[in-house]
């Protein structure tokens, strides 16, 4: 299990970025957190194996119909257990 923290930049805010990254994450089995940051960008922490950790970073370069993202920035760490699902954070 491993985990990434990503912030995904370009037009993410105001088209369904992170009800998209909360399906997609729920569809691979992965566990975390999506939140909007001030700065106008969406912030990922996820939690998984690998190869679904990879296929949601995938899916955040290509986000829902409306955006436009123009880069995903990803950390990797090793995983904390801390989550038992994925939800959108405040």
């Amino acid at each position: 299990m491993e985990r990434i923290e990503a912030v995904v930049h370009g037009k993410v805010q105001g088209v369904y970025f992170r009800n998209f990254v909360v399906d997609t994450a729920l569809a691979l089995g992965v566990v975390g957190q999506t939140k909007n940051l001030s700065d106008g960008t969406v912030h990922v922490l996820a939690e998984g194996e690998k190869e679904r950790l990879l296929l949601l970073i995938e899916r955040l370069h290509e986000g829902p119909e409306l955006a436009e993202v123009s880069a995903v920035e990803v950390n990797w760490h090793d995983a904390s257990g801390e989550h038992d699902t994925f939800i959108i954070a405040h």
